[in-house]
């Protein structure tokens, strides 16, 4: 039972995305938003373009699959309420399908790595003993927003979508840290908020929001993203932080990543001959 109570909290952690915005800044130089339609140069795109050679350049942009193991944590009201060790294997595709997202994503849970969670392109799984189930279609909104929303997932797959915008906010002290801020807007005028650290142009900090479509909720998400590695050309996050409406959820401490190793076969698909569940929402 405390295992099933586990393997749940981390489970709606995972899926759970970002939050509200983080305290501690203080203005250095706000500036108007620089859009692309002003005739001054655009420091928003510039800041991004900095970005991308800073997290690797064309091997980011060209990065193919990601390998990450280490330990997750979930967290209810900023208590842990769960954890695990985890093997989270990734690929991007060339292509992104209409209205669906651009990679296949693979969670191993535990020790014995025997329960796990799949998500292709429009649909996830939950995989344990018992079979395959498809999650509920909330789970799958919610790691799709997440997803979407994700500044590195963006880089990487979304930077030159149309409609897409880059307004330069300004300068920022943020713990102690000297950033660069942008607004991010895309053709559905969703905004994400990013902060840039100014002496390595690689992103810390990132919120945007939300409104439940169901309840009319507000819903603010942050992401911290910190101790930045070499993963073979591409600098990543060995830890990333997430809160939803000012409370932590989620914390993963990735020990290893790996870019553009050989993935297992098949190992964004459902194990041969797995009874599938029926659905639960």
């Amino acid at each position: 039972m405390f295992r099933k109570r586990i393997f749940k909290s981390i489970a709606v952690a995972a899926l759970l995305a970002l939050a509200a915005h983080a305290q501690g800044t203080v203005n250095v130089d706000t500036a108007k938003p620089d859009t692309a339609n002003s005739g001054a140069p655009n420091k928003g795109r510039q800041a991004i373009d900095k970005a991308v050679a800073a997290l690797g350049g064309d091997r980011f942009l060209h990065m193919k699959s990601r390998v990450s193991s280490g330990r997750i944590y979930a967290f209810f009201h900023d208590q842990i309420s769960g954890l695990d060790l985890a093997k989270i294997y990734i690929e991007y595709l060339p292509e992104t399908p209409p209205g669906a997202i651009g990679m296949r994503e693979r969670e191993l849970l535990g020790k014995k790595q025997d329960y796990s969670y799949l998500f292709l392109t429009n649909q996830g799984w939950d995989v344990t003993f018992r079979g395959a189930r498809p999650i509920p279609d909330e789970d799958w909104e919610r790691f799709a927003r997440t997803t979407e929303n994700d500044i590195l997932y963006l880089l990487r797959l979304r930077l030159n979508e149309p409609g897409m915008q880059f307004d330069y906010v300004g300068s920022e002290i943020y713990l102690s840290r000297h950033v660069e801020v942008v607004d991010i807007t895309d053709a559905k005028d969703q905004t994400i908020r990013v902060y840039f650290d100014h002496n390595t142009s690689l992103p810390v900090h990132q919120t945007f929001n939300w409104i439940d479509p169901v309840t009319r909720q507000h819903n603010d998400e942050v992401t911290e993203y910190d101790k930045y590695r070499d993963a073979g050309g591409v600098m990543w996050p060995f830890t990333i932080e997430r809160e939803k409406n000012g409370y932590k959820v989620y914390q993963m401490f990735a020990e290893q990543v790996q870019i553009d190793q050989s993935l297992p076969p098949r190992i964004f698909d459902l194990p041969p001959g797995v009874k599938v569940l029926k659905k639960v929402n």
